[in-house]
């Protein structure tokens, strides 16, 4: 059956699934997986067995992997991450997909997750196909304004040309951009992981593949939604150590 949800809100199911309550459990989890993961163990049978040991549900399983990391990854990513304030004057180079969905979540209620790593991810990945919701228009307008407030130089978006409906997307962004004279381009790539895990510029991602290989990043869609989100339904399943200053 189609999705035709209109918003990028809360699943039925996660009202009980993160519930204040069943946090501890998750904060176990994923310290308990962030450890397999540091001593070898390969993501899928990890995940499967600390889930089973602590009953967790899918979407509670999805939310776990999303948050946990080794203790190698967890210290590349502190010293690889920028501060917001850092692009001022900076060409900026955003995982479109990425960073837009978990401001589209924040914005409709549903579910962000505060990770192990201190980004906020939403808790399903986009896969083949984007919808536009109604918190599009207004998660590009809060994220444009907030890199205007920032004086932060061009933007240059990354869309996945294989997933359905980025085209329409780039439409939206440039005429969003068009509005208000802001200096964004969008390339439509097949895997914008792999160049931004090269560039030179700072990345806005919380993408695992790109933060464990890219010269720098930036946790923006934190930092956005920390500054004009504040009632966003965030679950905060821990972090070990501490990020640069400004990028949490």
């Amino acid at each position: 059956m189609p999705d035709t949800r209109g918003h990028r809100g809360p699943d039925p199911r996660d009202q009980l699934a993160f519930d204040p309550s069943a946090w501890p459990r998750l904060r176990e989890a994923v310290a308990d997986l962030s450890w397999l993961l540091g001593h070898g163990y390969a993501e899928p049978s990890a995940l499967k067995l600390v889930g089973d040991r602590l009953a967790l549900t899918e979407r509670q399983r999805a939310a776990v992997r999303r948050c946990a990391c080794s203790d190698d990854a967890l210290a590349r990513r502190i010293r690889h991450g920028r501060s917001v304030d850092d692009l001022r004057g900076r060409q900026i180079c955003i995982d479109g997909f990425n960073v837009l969905t978990t401001l589209e979540t924040a914005l409709g209620g549903g579910v962000v997750l505060s990770s192990r790593d201190g980004c906020y991810r939403d808790v399903a990945s986009v896969h083949g196909t984007y919808r536009k919701v109604e918190e599009t228009r207004p998660a590009l307008l809060l994220l444009g304004e907030f890199l205007a407030g920032l004086e932060a130089g061009p933007a240059l978006w990354y869309l996945d040309s294989p997933v359905s409906n980025s085209g329409r997307l780039k439409v939206e962004i440039l005429r969003t951009a068009e509005l208000r004279s802001w200096v964004w381009q969008v390339e439509l790539v097949f895997n914008p992981d792999s160049i931004l895990a090269a560039s030179a510029e700072i990345a806005a991602t919380a993408d695992s593949v790109i933060l464990d290989r890219c010269e720098s990043w930036v946790n923006l869609a934190r930092a956005v939604i920390e500054a004009t989100v504040p009632g966003a339904f965030v679950v905060d399943l821990g972090r070990a150590g501490s990020l640069p200053e400004g990028c949490d």
